[in-house]
């Protein structure tokens, strides 16, 4: 018992583990505020009257703020984990963070202020609002990921301090934006899917859809990015580096760009080819089972949001944040995270937190189970 503790505790297993445990937190973010983000971004072509709108705005109302916990657990756990890559995405990432904060704050105000008054104009106003608050960040968590692909122009120098060297126009490259294309349709799709369990009548079949017509975007990007990764983008492979259980000093190691790195852990283990497949099976069973069974197929969809995220983590691994103009000053899983103590101290808290996070969230769901009807919120000051 001894032995596997220390093996557990080991700094290797640990920074494991954090690049595990940030996926996780990835993961729920996408899941749980992603379909709030989805149906923000849906709102102005599902619901056509106010009456309407705020159905949609009521089935996501009382759990998106619990379901943004996800992202601010995301946030910490890069900056106390990997604080090397919380310093250089802020830097580099800077312009396209703000925008992200400034969408996301729209959605707060667009809650709370959307009902204040009856003038359709104010309310249209805040309803846009709402939908550039999901359409914003839905698109630009993709377009993040297609440049961490492709690598970013980051380099460091000799005392340690990042820079920078490229622009936020030049992440809106043709690649990164059809990554940015398959963010905001699987989110959308994953939020067409939760509006099935929550409305009746013709917004769920207008929901239903909207539903395909999402999925079947998402799955043409995700299959038009994945063969333009394989074919036309070069990954980045590990020749030599201080070690896994070495200090955290990404200049102590070499790596190069080469075609078809990113392929090199799905050929190592081809059973991770599961994982891509189970975004395109996801969303098929997603589609398949939305109208008899809208509890599975949310849980389908779920899975498929999962695996598109995992998909490109596993090819990554165990580069976090490439480097385009400095490949060896690349971040790692290896040489970007915190101190051995910081790591454990950080997993004791986890284990025990983050289960109680899972359960609350649980039951906040069944509380609130059950669809939101017009008749609800027709004359009725208890909704937004």
């Amino acid at each position: 018992m001894s032995d596997l503790l220390a093996l557990l505790m080991s700094y290797e297993t640990l920074r494991v583990i954090w690049w595990l445990f940030l996926g996780v937190l990835l993961i729920g973010f996408a899941v749980m505020d992603g379909f709030d983000l989805g149906i923000g971004a849906l709102l102005p072509v599902i619901a056509r009257t106010d009456d309407e709108r705020r159905v949609l705005i009521n089935t996501i109302g009382p759990t998106w703020e619990g379901n943004q916990v996800w992202f601010v657990l995301g946030g910490g756990a890069i900056f106390a984990a990997f604080p090397l890559i919380y310093a250089a995405a802020f830097s580099g990432f800077f312009v396209a963070l703000i925008l992200v904060l400034f969408a996301l704050i729209l959605r707060p105000v667009g809650f709370d202020y959307r009902s204040k008054l009856p003038d359709p104009r104010w309310r249209s106003t805040w309803d846009w609002c709402l939908f550039v608050g999901g359409f914003v960040p839905a698109l630009v968590f993709g377009v993040a990921f297609g440049n961490l692909l492709q690598g970013v122009p980051l380099r460091f120098d000799a005392e340690m301090r990042v820079f920078y060297d490229g622009n936020f126009f030049g992440l809106l490259n043709p690649f990164a934006l059809v990554c940015g294309v398959v963010s905001l349709a699987m989110l959308a799709m994953h939020g067409a899917v939760f509006l099935q369990l929550k409305t009746v009548g013709e917004l769920h079949a207008r929901a239903r859809r909207w539903q395909g017509i999402a999925a079947l975007v998402y799955a043409s990007a995700f299959a038009v990015a994945g063969l333009w990764l394989v074919l036309g983008i070069d990954g980045y492979r590990l020749v030599s580096f201080a070690g896994s259980e070495g200090a955290s000093n990404p200049l102590a190691k070499t790596a190069v760009r080469e075609a078809g790195a990113w392929l090199a852990n799905y050929r190592a283990a081809p059973l991770l080819w599961l994982i891509p497949a189970l975004g395109f099976a996801g969303a098929a069973l997603a589609w398949r089972l939305g109208p008899r069974r809208p509890g599975w197929a949310f849980v389908a969809s779920a899975v498929s949001v999962g695996a598109t995220i995992l998909t490109a983590a596993v090819a990554m691994f165990p580069f976090m944040l490439p480097s385009s103009i400095a490949p060896s000053h690349s971040l790692t899983v290896w040489d970007s995270t915190s101190s051995l103590l910081t790591l454990r101290w950080m997993f004791c808290m986890t284990v025990l937190f983050l289960p109680l996070i899972i359960l609350y969230t649980s039951w906040v769901f069944r509380v609130m189970r059950g669809p939101v009807t017009l008749d609800d919120v027709r004359g009725s000051d208890a909704h937004y």
